[in-house]
């Protein structure tokens, strides 16, 4: 899924950046894209596909959504084993060594000068566009998206859609409030992760930090494979969004037919 409105960064991207919704979508692991000068981070082909490497499906959803709701959306374009744009530099997740598991070689052995390098060229940027993007709205709402895989290190997981929240639960709550007119799936609050994973930084440093409504949205990746099923979870969880943002008094969010 593409969309004629998106602005290339370099290493991130907008999409839809005039969009009126006060809503900024940000899709952290949009891409599982590794730019040539690392040699593929020594990864085996599996691995440069797995959900190791990206979300699948969640910039289709993201994309969807922005869609729907008007929204700017704002994308990582390198793998998250590249560097996890919800991750800060000094977190070892950042670059990982190993993620559940794959071997990550070209991550294995960096020292603080290449670690400081790869945030510089990768994360910063992501970073800077985000914060712009954030700050050009009057009374902005963050959302993030994200997919997770149906098995982790061998153990199946029963839930189907993850509403996270960090200190800032005001968003989160008018979801859950709100999950049973919107969709029969499991939903679980800080599930499969949680803040305590260390996957709430972008929460925290572009949402709470400032005062403005956040949530992430994690989707199991087996129920958004397909083009039609990134299209239905993107219209109901726009759909979702918009009545809590009604419901929290966030800004006129409205919904597109």
């Amino acid at each position: 899924m593409t969309d004629a409105n998106a602005d290339q960064m370099g290493v991130a991207q907008t999409i839809n950046s005039t969009g009126a919704s006060p809503v900024v979508l940000v899709c952290e692991h949009a891409s599982s894209f590794i730019p040539a000068a690392l040699d593929g981070l020594g990864l085996s082909d599996a691995a440069k596909v797995s959900h190791a490497a990206w979300d699948p499906g969640a910039l289709a959803v993201a994309q969807r959504m922005a869609q729907r709701l008007d929204a700017v959306l704002v994308a990582s374009c390198v793998s998250r084993l590249v560097y996890d744009c919800n991750r800060p530099p000094e977190a070892p997740g950042a670059m990982p060594a190993k993620s559940e598991i794959f071997d990550v070689p070209g991550n294995a052995a960096l020292t603080t000068v290449q670690r400081a390098a790869r945030a510089a060229t990768y994360y910063v940027p992501f970073r800077d566009l985000l914060v712009q993007t954030v700050a050009a709205r009057p009374a902005p709402v963050l959302v993030t998206i994200h997919s997770f895989t149906p098995v982790y290190n061998g153990a199946p997981r029963a839930v189907e859609i993850g509403v996270l929240h960090d200190t800032d639960t005001r968003l989160a709550d008018a979801m859950l409030d709100l999950a049973p007119a919107h969709t029969s799936a499991d939903v679980q609050r800080n599930a499969p992760y949680g803040p305590g994973d260390g996957v709430t930084h972008t929460l925290q440093v572009h949402g709470t930090a400032h005062g403005h409504p956040n949530v992430m949205i994690e989707v199991r990746n087996d129920l958004i494979q397909t083009e039609e099923q990134q299209a239905q979870m993107g219209d109901m969880l726009a759909e979702w969004l918009a009545d809590a943002c009604t419901k929290l008094n966030a800004g006129d969010v409205v919904c597109r037919a």
